[in-house]
């Protein structure tokens, strides 16, 4: 029993100790930051950097703040911040003792795909006097590094720190980088290049590109299947759907909101599509492990495998499995068994009995689909109303959730007896 108790408390006291930490909430005690923080929840910076650990922001003053926002669309300001957050904790302390005097730290931007070479680090150099200088270590040799450590804002070690610095640490081409227009991208282009050809075909054909042009300027996002996941065996013959089936199908694939990969790792509630309208849900959950990210239709499940473009306020993913939504398609039932009877012995000689018919299609009678044209987006389709995935009912607990804090009262009751 003793093993049991030791066991138990190292358990409890992991449950116990375990930070999290919500970046919004802690900028919100100082008014100097303000700016940068609404920059952070408007790019969703916010939900990507609270679904980390072990990182540092390096916040800026309203001034510079300001100074580096103007007349710069969304999504380059998103990649500016990006270069802000560093994959690793730092505090005054471990600043002024770097090794060697100078080092590079990975950043939030380099994650993104979109930064070649060393574009995504951050140069950190303890400088002469006491200062430590930021600079992008995709400068010039010899570039002067212009930001400079201020001072410590929050600290909870070695989970988050939050440093002020002097001006923004600017990568070589990064404001100067045209910013695409999600009303004007060619979605078949970026899809194709992604290696989603089928999925690109799809959407022209039934006119759903159209739907998603509509919605792309107030925020989507689309969950594209790759080729291979149209040639799947369990995927139903599309053909057999009616057209207004299969807009519905591919509205499926994507969000009336602006959702990127961070913003999706901490998704509680379920998400509405394009797709949703009074016939149906047509909604999406999440589950996530690690940084692997997991839909779930209920009835299959597909997982988010890369981004083929973030561009506020557009996001891509591509996915492993075509969505299928329950609302369409359902699982073919098992047949009820008959009587059990004994059966009469074969003659000698006889032929083998034939075999079964082949098993119903998994391609089920929907309910009344949406009518509306492929022109336009159908009821409540991408002018909806968002729904926050904060907003979470009682019934909505997880099961990991409710286990973790179930666990964490037995194993707290547990340790103060064993103390006693």
């Amino acid at each position: 029993m003793g093993a049991i108790h030791v066991l138990l408390l190292a358990l409890s006291l992991t449950t116990l100790t375990a930070t999290a930490h919500n970046i919004t909430e802690i900028l919100s005690h100082f008014p100097e930051y303000s700016l940068f923080n609404n920059y952070l929840t408007q790019t969703k910076l916010d939900g990507e950097i609270n679904s980390r650990d072990t990182l540092t922001v390096l916040v800026l003053p309203n001034a510079a703040m300001s100074a580096l926002a103007a007349k710069h669309p969304l999504s380059v300001i998103k990649n500016a911040l990006s270069l802000h957050v560093l994959l690793d904790y730092f505090d005054a302390k471990k600043l002024h003792q770097i090794s060697d005097g100078t080092t590079l730290s990975t950043t939030l931007y380099q994650t993104t795909g979109n930064a070649p070479g060393q574009i995504g680090s951050v140069n950190i150099t303890d400088l002469k006097g006491g200062k430590v200088g930021f600079g992008s270590a995709a400068a010039a040799p010899g570039s002067a590094l212009e930001a400079t450590y201020t001072k410590e804002v929050k600290q909870i070690p070695y989970n988050i720190s939050v440093l002020e610095i002097s001006q923004p640490i600017i990568a070589p081409g990064l404001l100067t980088a045209p910013a695409p227009s999600a009303s004007d991208m060619n979605f078949t282009a970026v899809l194709e290049k992604a290696g989603c050809k089928t999925f690109a075909s799809l959407i022209a054909s039934s006119g759903v590109l159209k739907v998603y042009q509509t919605a792309a300027d107030k925020g989507l996002t689309v969950f594209a299947p790759s080729d291979e996941a149209f040639k799947a065996p369990d995927v139903p013959d599309l053909k057999k759907l009616t057209n207004a089936e299969l807009v519905s199908l591919l509205q499926y694939h994507a969000l009336a909101s602006y959702s990127p990969f961070g913003t999706l790792k901490t998704a509680k509630a379920p998400m509405s599509t394009l797709a949703t309208n009074g016939a149906g849900k047509y909604d999406l959950t999440v589950s996530t492990a690690g940084d692997q990210v997991t839909l779930q239709t209920g009835r299959d499940t597909s997982r988010v495998a890369t981004t083929a473009i973030d561009a506020p306020p557009l996001c891509i993913f591509t996915v492993d499995s075509v969505l299928l939504p329950p609302e369409l398609f359902s699982l073919s039932p098992a047949p009820a068994p008959g009587p059990v009877t004994s059966p009469s012995p074969a003659p000698v000689g006889s032929a083998p009995a034939p075999a079964s018919a082949e098993a119903p299609s998994s391609l089920s009678s929907p309910p009344a689909p949406p009518t509306e044209t492929p022109e336009g987006a159908p009821a409540e389709g991408p002018g909806q109303v968002e729904k926050s995935t904060s907003d979470t009912s009682a019934g909505s607990l997880n099961a990991p959730a409710m286990f973790k804090a179930l666990f964490t009262v037995s194993a707290s009751a547990i340790l103060s007896v064993y103390l006693s």
